[in-house]
């Protein structure tokens, strides 16, 4: 006897349980105790002897996918509802009586239609507040092979599936992530660049306008930054073969940021170089056009970087369960540490000196992900692991499965991979960990949005 199919877990989180589960804000100062808690691990583990250890198509999905993964109803329940509207959509099948497969345009229809004529007691639509902006999570490691790209391209693909409005933002000059997602991008100008050079003009031209009324040179805006201010975020944002996942893609003259924006913070000392990305993204309305933002960062802690964490809400810190990955992860969590207790202290200085409030970086929450997980051969590490970082470290691990393996070497997703080239438990197998990655990263979206919701409740009163 075939025992019921377990329901998703992203489909019973409650925001009121998700919010209070929350800790309080991260802070700067947070990021040394983080790194000071790797650092006693790592201590701990070396007395143990451990330390050495082109153009795309979507896929379709199939009615067991759909009531399965994407909308809590019965099947038959679900074929009974299309029959009785025939004006929604109705698949396709590849034999005369063989299963219906809908595509994901299709199937984001149907849940709509389930949201506004089905069970109210159930939740169709993900949860999320009117009148919030969209949450942006950086996946961020200086430490390459961590399943870095990897981990951000599954949760954004997951929440596509979920139906929230996804933008993927690659400020990777390698441009894995561009790849995954099919994006052509032909030179820096269809990058981030463009809206870091922008920034930097706009406040050359205010600094410029000082600078006269004092009777001081300016300092010449080049044909570069006058380009620059003349670009606006949409104009970079391409659609992918997701419905509802565009992309800011990179490529390799991408890094050329890194030499640039030194240059440029040199030339106007007061430009807060750290906020070029995120206030670009405010002003271009992007954070009212998409409810979740996936920034895909360097495995380096330069400019790029400093730039996705200071505009992300949430950062995703994934690491393996070795010695070395996790005293890599603890020294990246130090210079995160020192990179932004130094802009504070810097800007806090003159902030104290006229008066005004202090700056702070803080995020909705941190947390580190062990990926490429082994239970039989990692549960020691990855307990210890856990004891130093406490909730830092999501208690999720992802494990690594064949379909991850066949995946990633065909560049593509696991929610990609058609179950009929495995079975469907197979299949069911292969994605669950990546199913338990979204459910925690999901707890925190959902309760850092409550929390919003209720704080701008209560200064409404």
């Amino acid at each position: 006897m075939t025992s019921p199919a377990r329901t998703p877990p992203y489909f019973t989180i409650d925001p009121d349980q998700a919010r209070d589960a929350l800790a309080d804000t991260t802070t700067t100062h947070d990021f040394h105790n983080i790194a000071q808690a790797c650092a006693r691990g790592r201590d701990d583990l070396v007395g143990r002897g451990l330390q050495m250890d082109g153009s795309r198509q979507l896929r379709r999905f199939s009615t067991w996918e759909i009531t399965r993964y994407l909308i809590p109803v019965a099947q038959g329940h679900f074929r009974r509802v299309l029959k009785q509207n025939p004006d929604l959509p109705q698949g396709m099948s590849e034999t005369e009586s063989g299963a219906k497969w809908f595509t994901l345009d299709e199937v984001l229809r149907l849940r709509a239609h389930f949201a506004a004529e089905g069970s109210k007691a159930k939740n169709y639509l993900p949860y999320r507040p009117e009148g919030l902006p969209a949450k942006m999570v950086a996946v961020a490691n200086f430490k390459g092979g961590v399943g870095k790209t990897s981990t951000a391209a599954h949760l954004a693909m997951s929440a596509a599936l979920d139906g929230y409005r996804v933008l993927v933002i690659d400020l990777d000059s390698q441009g894995s992530m561009t790849s995954i997602f099919g994006g052509q991008v032909a030179d820096e100008w269809q990058t981030v660049f463009p809206l870091i050079a922008r920034h930097y003009a706009q406040h050359l031209r205010s600094d410029n306008q000082r600078r006269i009324d004092r009777g001081d040179p300016p300092i010449p805006v080049d044909e570069t930054l006058t380009e620059a201010l003349g670009v606006r975020a949409p104009d970079l944002i391409q659609n992918t073969h997701w419905p509802n996942i565009d992309l800011i893609g990179a490529q390799l003259d991408l890094y050329w940021a890194e030499f640039q924006v030194p240059v440029w913070r040199m030339q106007a000392r007061g430009w807060k170089l750290w906020d070029a990305l995120s206030d670009t993204l405010a002003a271009d309305g992007v954070l009212d056009s998409y409810d979740v933002i996936f920034i895909d960062t360097p495995p380096a802690l330069g400019y790029l970087t400093i730039n996705g964490l200071t505009a992300s809400d949430i950062l995703l810190v994934p690491l393996g369960a070795s010695f070395l990955e996790f005293d890599s992860t603890g020294r990246f969590f130090d210079m995160l540490h020192t990179t932004f207790k130094s802009i504070e202290d810097g800007e806090n200085i003159a902030a104290r000196a006229l008066g005004r409030e202090e700056l702070s970086f803080e995020w909705d929450a941190v947390r580190a992900v062990i990926t490429r997980y082994d239970g039989a051969q990692q549960a020691e590490l990855g307990a210890l692991m856990q004891t130093y970082l406490g909730e830092t470290l999501s208690p999720h691990r992802q494990g690594f499965t064949a379909l991850i393996g066949q995946a990633g070497e065909q560049v593509r997703g696991i929610y990609e991979a058609d179950y009929r080239d495995f079975n469907r438990e197979t299949y069911a197998r292969g994605r669950e960990t990546f199913d338990e990655t979204y459910a925690a990263f999901k707890a925190l979206l959902i309760g850092a949005w409550a929390r919003d919701a209720e704080a701008a409740g209560q200064a409404a009163k």
